[in-house]
């Protein structure tokens, strides 16, 4: 058996759905081809690392649909504990066993496991760890991008990833206030879109006064959508244009997808609507099955 690190470790028993390293992503890069990446949910990543006391955009960990076991590695250090937290979507989180809080600093002993269940509300839990996640960082960011497989592949049983010492701050004595996880319909803010001019009226008033319920068919590329056809007032496909995260395109069949952080840079869809960035978060957590209700954004 190897000897012990002095680097405090994670040792991966069970990655859940898909478990995989974020932190606040790419920004700026669309013009070399590099989608965003990131955190989808980056309040309960930011919450996750205040209340560690880490910079905010310190490394953490995306579950979607949780179901995460883990297990801090003994290192050679006297003193190999760490501190963690668990913010974002709402499920059982246990550490040996025994139940622990969300939403504020735990301390988790060498040699103990942490387990984060499937969630009952929302859909990804963050877990981030004193001191930050270590991962290549590739093109600035230690961020995963699933569709392009740039940073560290997703997470697999088995794997360890090493403990950062970025903190820069001591634990808060005072737990922070949490963002909450949205429960039934979720109101979205929309801004104009670029192509809104390629679609009929009646599309444009229906994608605000109907309900859209996300699909099982939604990850961190793009979220589909059902719900009424949104008609166009003219056919033929537009050459690929620059696409941003939240934009919604409309395909032909009428069902729009919502782009997300690792969605491409470029499309060849219309553009009907812009998710407003203040709505992202929101957007993360919303489940299959789950109402949405589009608004539009105040200037």
């Amino acid at each position: 058996m190897s000897a012990k690190s002095s680097t405090p470790r994670l040792l991966i028993e069970r990655p859940g759905l898909l478990a995989t390293v974020q932190d606040f992503g790419r920004p700026g890069l669309a013009s070399r081809g590099i989608a965003p990446s990131g955190a989808l949910d980056r309040a309960a990543l930011r919450t996750a690392n205040r209340l560690l006391g880490n910079p905010e955009d310190a490394a953490g960990i995306e579950l979607t649909m949780g179901g995460l076991a883990a297990m801090l590695m003994p290192g050679s250090a006297p003193d190999a504990d760490a501190w963690v937290a668990v913010t974002g979507a709402r499920g059982d989180i246990t550490i040996d066993g025994r139940s622990v809080d969300p939403n504020r600093a735990v301390r988790l002993a060498a040699g103990s496991r942490l387990e984060i269940g499937i969630p009952t509300h929302g859909v990804r839990p963050y877990l981030a760890v004193r001191g930050g996640f270590d991962a290549p960082l590739v093109a600035g960011s230690r961020s995963t991008d699933v569709m392009a497989g740039l940073g560290r592949a997703p997470l697999a049983p088995g794997d360890v990833i090493e403990i950062r010492d970025d903190a820069i701050a001591p634990v808060p004595a005072n737990d922070l206030s949490p963002w909450s996880v949205p429960a039934g319909d979720i109101d979205v803010m929309l801004a104009p879109g670029p192509r809104a001019d390629w679609f009929e009226a009646s599309a444009l008033a229906a994608l605000f006064d109907e309900p859209w319920l996300v699909t099982n068919d939604s990850n961190r590329v793009g979220m589909r959508l059902s719900g009424a056809e949104l008609t166009r007032s003219r056919g033929g496909e537009l050459p690929s244009e620059g696409m941003v995260v939240g934009a919604i395109q409309v395909p032909p069949s009428g069902m729009p997808t919502v782009l997300l952080a690792d969605g491409p840079v470029t499309g060849g869809y219309p553009v009907i609507a812009v998710v407003a960035g203040a709505s992202l978060d929101r957007l993360a957590q919303a489940r299959p099955g789950q109402r949405l209700r589009f608004r539009h954004a105040q200037p």
